[in-house]
């Protein structure tokens, strides 16, 4: 049994030239969050019902996708966990979409998680990379604390405040991964 062995030894060159030959794309994408972030952070309620909504409607655009994939197949008795979850994601969707108030405290938690790895991630890759791009490490590093504290805070204030929660903490996201890839663009840039 033969083991296999990457060679990582091109990979930081080959974020480098990545970042410089595209850092006007991330500096657009981290300004596009910043702004969505700013807009979630001034109506947090509206934001929570927003992302409640969406949520629902990819459940639901997934529901029906599996169904027509399933039945295309001719054969469904064979795919009977395949359906049941295309009935479970429509059935999901629609309570989202028509109770996005009660999804709320669903996705709030499923949030937690999220933020947990995220900030995980965030954390941990800061530290990789941060003699690759040593003037942004910091906004990384801060980015995926700030994850941290967000988890901290939904599960400090769970249930009461699932209601607005949700929009103000991705917006908080927004903003603080906003910021950190602009200023990973700007290292691209500089580079």
């Amino acid at each position: 049994m033969s083991s296999v062995s990457p060679n990582i030894t091109g990979v930081p060159r080959a974020v480098q030239d990545a970042l410089r030959a595209n850092w006007k794309l991330f500096l657009f994408q981290g300004t596009v969050m910043i702004i969505l972030g700013i807009i979630a952070v001034a109506v947090p309620a509206i934001a929570t019902v927003a992302i409640d909504i969406y949520v629902g409607w990819l459940f639901l655009l997934s529901g029906i996708v599996g169904l027509f994939a399933i039945f295309s197949t001719g054969n469904v008795s064979t795919f009977l966990w395949t359906l049941v979850t295309a009935i479970l994601s429509l059935v999901v969707g629609a309570l989202l979409i028509w109770k996005p108030a009660e999804g709320a405290l669903s996705l709030t938690f499923v949030l937690t998680a999220l933020f947990i790895m995220e900030g995980i991630f965030q954390t941990v890759s800061s530290f990789t990379y941060r003699n690759l791009i040593p003037s942004s490490w910091g906004w990384m590093l801060a980015s995926g604390i700030s994850d941290l504290l967000l988890a901290a805070i939904i599960i400090w204030a769970w249930p009461n405040s699932a209601q607005w929660t949700l929009g103000l903490l991705v917006g908080i996201n927004l903003i603080t991964s906003g910021v950190a890839v602009v200023t990973i663009a700007m290292a691209g840039r500089d580079g």
